[in-house]
């Protein structure tokens, strides 16, 4: 064994499990450089997954020679049964997906863990949420050490997630509840149509449900709860969970508050980023319209021309990220925006619009001092940079949990405005046109947005909270 293997070897190591995708991977890997602070040595273990992320080959090989202490494994693949790509087409995995790939994946994390202890000071394990399943594999292998769970979005998602199980709705599932309002501790109403997600509802909605409240009744049995948020945004929810208020009739897991976890810097093209920096450097202060709809987040052609001309309409300063729609006009791996976006636009928005193709720096972005507003997907890795660079959010829920992040940014944070008809086929150019005025004025656009700096300035966000160095010290 080579010297540095062997000093690595010899650190008190803490392995992560995360769930395969964006939204989980990069939370975690942010996680690890938290522990590297506190001389631990990070493995994180990568589950073989039906749909791939090509994107994240990059990310990974990018953190591996920048933190020697932190280790990437890649399972083998759980076995040779072709039903476990049979059928994946689509981008958007559903949570039954998930909890079937955790389950096939066990036999070999049980083999890796089982053999890596063997040489290196194993002191903790840190499942993803929804690898509730890999519980079992932790206790299997004898490890003789806690394990914990992460929670990668907030604190109020995680004490609905707990608390579901114990709803009452009689006959009726979710999918029947329409905008009825849901009542959770610690939480503002949430309506039963904003826990799901239009893919939920349009795909098997019982297996949905169950799957939920398998997970809810699981991640109980961890030594504790990590989640990337923090107190002073969240401090309702924060109380309900570790009072025991979501988790009625149940012992309730200690609670940590270890965010915010937010990349360094965005990764992708030097090329892009030098443009975008470069065109916003020449706009004026608190004045340009970011919108950027995560790495997943795609719409219809007609969606996309709608938004272009409510935006020029608005005569709004703005930096959009346009990504390949839903609907391709033409089988093509490259993304003509004359083709996608009204004729002549670019041309007549060229003085006070730029277009990015598929990515943009959005970290670097948000933190820029020209732009003021970011029309957001409420993912809460992108909820979580805004927050921290300070920037108010209009509020465009897609996919996963983000409506209910939307419910909890406009009503409870009040950090954001809604982008109405978010929850239709279509949202009208008109609405973009009258989002994209408000945000001039920002501060004055809602009651709501000028509350925002009460909380960011009650924080320093350069400093690791209190919560995340009491986790440091339970892994001792």
């Amino acid at each position: 064994m080579a010297v540095e293997e062997l000093e690595l070897a010899m650190k008190p190591t803490v392995v992560l499990y995360p769930m395969s995708g964006n939204g989980h991977l990069l939370p975690m890997v942010e996680l690890a450089k938290l522990f590297l602070r506190h001389n631990f040595a990070v493995a994180v273990v990568l589950m073989q997954f039906p749909i791939k992320h090509p994107s994240l080959e990059s990310f990974i090989a990018c953190v591996s020679a920048a933190h020697r202490s932190i280790s990437f494994h890649q399972l083998p693949p759980p076995d040779s049964d072709d039903s476990f790509t049979a059928g994946v087409s689509a981008s958007l995995p559903s949570i039954p997906m998930m909890l079937d790939s955790v389950r096939r994946n066990n036999h070999e994390l049980l083999r890796f863990l089982a053999a890596y202890r063997l040489e290196n000071d194993v002191r903790a394990v840190v499942l993803d949420f929804l690898c509730t399943d890999a519980l079992d594999v932790v206790v299997a292998a004898e490890l003789g050490i806690p394990a914990y769970f992460f929670f990668p979005t907030c604190a109020s998602a995680l004490g609905s997630l707990l608390y579901f199980p114990s709803l009452e709705f009689t006959d009726l599932g979710l999918g029947e509840l329409a905008d009825t309002p849901i009542h959770f501790p610690g939480l503002p109403p949430i309506p039963a149509s904003d826990m799901l997600s239009r893919e939920v509802i349009n795909c098997a909605l019982e297996s949905y449900e169950s799957s939920i409240k398998k997970i809810a009744r699981r991640i109980p049995d961890g030594h504790a709860i990590l989640i990337n948020s923090f107190e002073s945004l969240e401090a309702e929810a924060v109380k309900a969970l570790r009072e025991g208020a979501c988790l009625p009739g149940r012992r309730m897991p200690n609670v940590y508050c270890i965010g915010p976890l937010i990349m360094e810097g965005s990764r992708g093209k030097d090329e892009t980023k030098a443009k975008c920096m470069a065109w916003l450097d020449a706009q004026p202060r608190d004045s340009v319209l970011f919108l950027c709809f995560g790495s997943m987040g795609s719409f219809s052609v007609e969606q996309l021309k709608k938004m272009a001309v409510g935006l020029e309409r608005s005569r709004q300063r703005f930096l959009w990220v346009v990504r390949a729609p839903k609907d391709p006009p033409t089988p093509t791996s490259e993304l003509d925006l004359d083709v996608l976006l009204p004729e002549g636009f670019s041309e007549r928005t060229k003085h006070r619009g730029m277009v990015a193709k598929s990515w943009a720096p959005q970290v670097e972005v948000l933190n820029h001092e020209s732009v003021g507003c970011f029309v957001s997907h409420c993912g809460w890795n992108s909820t979580l940079e805004a927050i921290s660079a300070g920037v108010a959010i209009v509020a465009w829920p897609l996919y996963a949990e983000q409506r209910m992040n939307k419910v909890f940014l406009v009503e409870q944070m009040k950090l954001a405005v809604v982008m109405d008809g978010y929850d239709k086929e279509m949202v009208e150019a008109e609405e973009v046109e009258a989002k994209g005025v408000v945000s001039t004025g920002v501060a004055g656009s809602s009651q709501n947005l000028g509350e925002a700096d009460l909380i960011l300035n009650a924080m320093d966000l350069h400093v690791v909270s209190k919560d995340a160095l009491s986790l440091l010290e339970l892994a001792n």
